[in-house]
């Protein structure tokens, strides 16, 4: 008999072994998942603003060949990740926000195509700032799920492609005319949140070699254009912006994935 009771009492141990096993994995994956839902929706926030600065650029015609190029590229990459977050999110609140933020891509999309003018631009700005908030929502959705702080430094790293491109979003604005009180301190604000966020990456413990040196990168572009962001009402250097801030987002989605990795 206690020959039985120590049989079923190990079959039993080993059934519940298998069971936290499938269980575990089973978590790791919805984890994967929802960091990959993740970074879809924090690639969606550094679009809306490139899509509006690449409509203000090709209006103005700087850098026409390449901005022509990145917007045609970053509205397909738009739509598939709306499709990807569309098929993969259950929570209704995060759904409707969703929905949101297609229907004013679709506008954009529509204003984008018409005749370029001042109120057209004024419009692509509006509509790139829904879509900017409707996506933060979703971003900041998941990282309560995955129970992921402000402080991550994959967070922030990914913070600031949006803010390069912002960056360049709110400089040609002001030089197509858009000159208002708003367009000076977005662009202000933006240069002063990048640069103490720059600040925290740089000084970050955990950094791997390959990272400092990224980081180091930037620092030393930075360094030297971040005067002339800041001196937006003196204009005259789109396209250094246009490159210099591409050329950052380039990096810092690069650094993003670093950090993503090194925190897994």
């Amino acid at each position: 008999m206690k020959k039985y009771i120590k049989v079923i009492l190990s079959s039993i141990t080993v059934l519940v072994m298998v069971t936290n096993s499938h269980a575990d994995e089973a978590n790791n994956l919805a984890i994967k998942d929802t960091v990959k839902l993740l970074n879809l929706a924090s690639t969606q926030k550094m679009i809306s603003q490139r899509l509006a600065k690449d409509y203000l650029y090709i209006g103005n015609r700087v850098a026409l060949s390449k901005a022509s190029r990145q917007f045609d590229k970053s509205l397909l990459v738009l739509s598939d990740i709306q499709k990807q977050l569309v098929e993969s999110i259950n929570d209704e609140e995060i759904i409707n926000l969703l929905s949101f933020v297609d229907m004013s891509s679709e506008e954009f999309k529509e204003v984008s195509q018409e005749a370029y003018n001042l109120d057209n631009a004024q419009l692509i700005l509006d509509l790139s700032e829904s879509m900017l908030e409707g996506s933060e929502y979703v971003v900041s959705t998941l990282k309560e799920t995955l129970n992921i702080d402000e402080s991550n430094m994959a967070v922030i790293a990914s913070r600031q492609s949006v803010l390069a491109q912002r960056i360049a979003k709110y400089y040609i604005a002001y030089q197509s005319g858009i000159k208002d009180k708003n367009t000076v301190e977005q662009m202000q604000n933006a240069v002063k949140v990048f640069t103490a966020a720059q600040k925290t990456l740089m000084e970050n413990k955990t950094n791997t070699p390959e990272l400092n040196r990224k980081l180091n990168d930037i620092a030393r572009l930075w360094k030297v254009v971040y005067k002339f962001y800041l001196n937006i009402e003196k204009g005259g250097l789109p396209l250094i912006v246009f490159n210099t801030t591409d050329k950052i987002t380039k990096k810092m989605n690069e650094i993003t994935a670093m950090y993503t990795d090194l925190y897994k």
